[in-house]
């Protein structure tokens, strides 16, 4: 199906509407996107595959906190990359439940699948030395790539001049960026939980989250 794609603005102006319009908490939309993103990670791991999750001290570190915590709850190898200490409320409960459930602090020797929850759409570049560092550690490596959102260090004009992802996961709704992404990059949008009266208010079509919880659309 087609629907309209925004600019990173308009989806925030968007998220901070469904929060404050309809007191949909940003934890239960990290819980949502996490969810996603764990099930779009299994459809490509193995039972014998090493998963590492690298993620930072915001929302979309939060949701790669959820999705390594549903992995090992499913009995992955889950290890995180752990740039900058996890400070924030929110960040930082996902991570001790995430190390509860066996979920590993560190960067393994191998990885067969790496994944980007570095950073959101709030992401300034240029990166910080340490995000630099982890995204060279993760493109030098053979894993297969997968971003939350959109990939880390992406530039304006849909360069993947940080993160080489295979695959992007964004959430809601499509993002004009990403339609500039390289040939071969796959995109999937999944589902917030935002309501359908949301997207009519900025005159959108809902995709069709009914049917398909996780939709390809690249």
């Amino acid at each position: 199906m087609q629907v309209t794609s925004l600019s990173l603005e308009a989806f925030k102006e968007m998220d901070y509407w469904a929060v404050e319009k309809y007191n949909l908490s940003i934890e239960l939309m990290m819980e949502n996107a996490g969810l996603q993103l764990a099930r779009l990670i299994a459809k490509k791991a193995t039972e014998t595959s090493v998963i590492t999750i690298g993620v930072g001290n915001g929302n979309n570190g939060g949701g790669g906190l959820v999705a390594a915590r549903r992995l090992a709850a499913w009995g992955f190898n889950v290890n995180l990359d752990l740039v900058v200490p996890i400070t924030k409320d929110l960040p930082k409960a996902q991570l001790e439940r995430a190390l509860l459930f066996g979920v590993k602090e560190g960067i393994p020797e191998t990885t067969d699948i790496w994944v980007d929850a570095y950073l959101g759409f709030s992401q300034r570049l240029p990166l910080s030395d340490a995000f630099v560092k982890s995204i060279e550690l993760a493109n030098a490596s053979s894993a297969f790539k997968i971003s939350l959102d959109i990939p880390v260090g992406i530039s304006k004009d849909g360069e993947l001049s940080g993160f080489k992802a295979n695959q992007v996961m964004t959430l809601a709704a499509p993002k004009i960026l990403l339609e500039k992404l390289p040939n071969g990059v796959e995109v999937f949008m999944a589902d917030l939980g935002i309501p359908k009266s949301v997207y009519e208010h900025f005159n959108i079509q809902m995709p069709d989250f009914k049917k398909y919880q996780l939709i390809k659309i690249k």
